[in-house]
C-alpha cells in the first residue's frame, strides 16, 4: 500500500467542559458576604451596635442598683415657725430623707415653680404648717406624705398598728433586671432600622444599587441578604449585652438559650422587614432619617424600654401591645427572667411574624432601584 493510500489517523478533540452553573441561593450567599465584609468598612456600625449598649446599661444600672430613695428636697419658708418645723423634721426618725433649706417665701415659690424643691412648708404661726406641693409630680406627693408623718411622729402621734418593711433587691426585681431585656429590645429595633433602611438609601443615593439592575440578580435575594446579614450581627448583640448583665450585676437568666436566641433573630427580622419597607422609596438620606424616627419614635415611648407602658391610660394599651417593639420586649422579658415557654408567647411571636412579613412583602413589592 502506498503511502497516499493509507488511511489518514484523526486525532479527537475533546471537548471544553461547560463552567458549572450556580445553584439557586449563590447569589444570595454572594450578597451576603458582600454585605458583612462591607462592615469593615463602617466602624462606626460596630461601635452603635455593639459598644454604645454597653456603657449605657452600666451607667444606668449603677445609678440604680441598691440604690436608696433620693432625698425629698424641702423648703422651709422663714419666719414664726420655721425653726419648730426644721426641728421636728430633723429630729424625726425619717430625718436621713429630707434635704431641708429655710428661705424666704419668694424664693421657696421660685424654686418650687422650677422644681429645685419637691415641697415647701409655710408655717402659720399657730403651731400649724401649709403644705404646697404638685399633685402631678410623683415626688412630690411623696414628699408631702413623707413630710406630713416625720412631722405627726415627731409631735408624739402613735401609730395603732404596728407595721414593719422589708426591702427588695435582689437580682431578678431591679431596674437593671427590667432594663437590659429593654436594651435588647431597642438595639435589635435600632440596627435593623438604620442598619438597612439608612445602608439601602445611601447605596440609592450613590447609584450603586442602579447598577444591579442590569445582573441576573433576583430581588427577592439582594433584600433577603441585606436582613440576613443584621441576624448574624443578632447573635453577638444578644451575647454581649446578656453576658455584660451577667458579670457586671449578676442579671439571672432563667430561659434558654436557644428561646432567647429565637425571640431575638425574630425581632431582628421584623425591624428588618421594616426598615426595608421605610427605605423601600426613600431618594434621599434626609428622608429616609425622617420615616425612621417617624417609626421609632412612638415605640420609643410607649413599648417600655425604660420603663413599663402600664402606665399609660387603659384606653391605649391594646394599640400598644400590637407594637412590634412591645412585643418583643416583653417576650424577652418573659423569656430572660420568669423563663417563660416559647408555646406560651405565641400571640407575641405571631405579632412580630406579622409585622416583619407584611413588611417585607410591601417592600419586595414598592421597591425601586433608583
Amino acid at each position: 500500500m502506498s503511502v497516499a493510500q493509507e488511511t489518514p489517523v484523526t486525532e479527537t478533540k475533546s471537548q471544553p467542559s461547560l463552567p458549572p452553573r450556580n445553584g439557586r441561593w449563590s447569589g444570595y450567599r454572594h450578597l451576603l458576604m458582600a454585605r458583612l465584609l462591607e462592615l469593615k468598612r463602617e466602624p462606626e456600625v460596630v461601635f452603635w451596635v455593639f459598644v454604645f449598649p454597653l456603657p449605657l446599661a452600666l451607667g444606668l444600672g449603677i445609678a440604680f442598683r441598691n440604690k436608696p430613695g433620693n432625698a425629698s428636697s424641702v423648703a422651709i419658708v422663714a419666719g414664726i415657725g420655721s425653726q419648730d418645723a426644721q426641728a421636728l423634721l430633723d429630729h424625726s426618725p425619717q430625718h436621713d430623707s429630707f434635704k431641708i433649706q429655710v428661705v424666704d417665701s419668694d424664693q421657696a415659690r421660685l424654686g418650687f415653680r422650677l422644681g429645685k424643691f419637691d415641697l415647701v412648708i409655710e408655717p402659720d404661726g399657730k403651731e400649724g404648717f401649709q403644705y404646697r406641693y404638685d399633685p402631678a409630680r410623683p415626688e412630690s406627693v411623696l414628699a408631702k406624705a413623707e413630710v406630713n408623718d416625720a412631722l405627726q411622729s415627731a409631735a408624739g402621734r402613735k401609730d395603732v398598728v404596728a407595721t414593719n418593711t422589708v426591702t427588695s433587691s435582689e437580682p431578678g426585681s431591679r431596674y437593671i433586671d427590667f432594663l437590659i431585656p429593654g436594651l435588647l429590645g431597642m438595639n435589635l429595633m435600632n440596627s435593623g432600622m438604620w442598619g438597612i433602611g439608612f445602608a439601602l438609601v445611601d447605596m440609592r443615593q450613590r447609584k450603586l444599587l442602579k447598577r444591579f439592575v442590569g445582573t441576573p440578580m433576583r430581588r427577592g435575594d439582594f433584600l433577603l441578604a441585606i436582613m440576613t446579614s443584621r441576624l448574624l450581627l443578632m447573635i453577638i448583640e444578644i451575647g454581649l449585652l446578656l453576658v455584660f448583665g451577667v458579670l457586671f450585676f449578676h442579671m439571672r437568666v432563667l430561659g434558654s438559650v436557644f428561646s432567647i436566641a429565637l425571640i431575638g433573630g425574630l425581632g431582628s427580622l421584623t425591624f428588618g422587614g421594616v426598615g426595608l419597607l421605610t427605605a423601600s422609596r426613600a431618594q434621599k438620606i434626609e428622608s429616609i432619617s425622617g420615616l425612621i424616627n417617624l417609626v421609632m419614635m412612638p415605640m420609643w415611648i410607649f413599648s417600655g424600654v425604660f420603663f413599663s407602658y402600664e402606665r399609660f391610660p387603659a384606653i391605649i394599651q391594646p394599640a400598644i401591645k400590637v407594637l412590634p417593639l412591645t412585643a418583643l420586649n416583653d417576650a424577652l422579658r418573659a423569656s430572660i427572667l420568669q423563663g417563660t415557654p416559647l408555646a406560651q408567647q405565641w400571640p407575641r411571636l405571631l405579632i412580630l411574624a406579622l409585622w416583619g412579613g407584611i413588611s417585607f412583602f410591601l417592600a419586595l413589592k414598592w421597591f425601586r432601584w433608583t
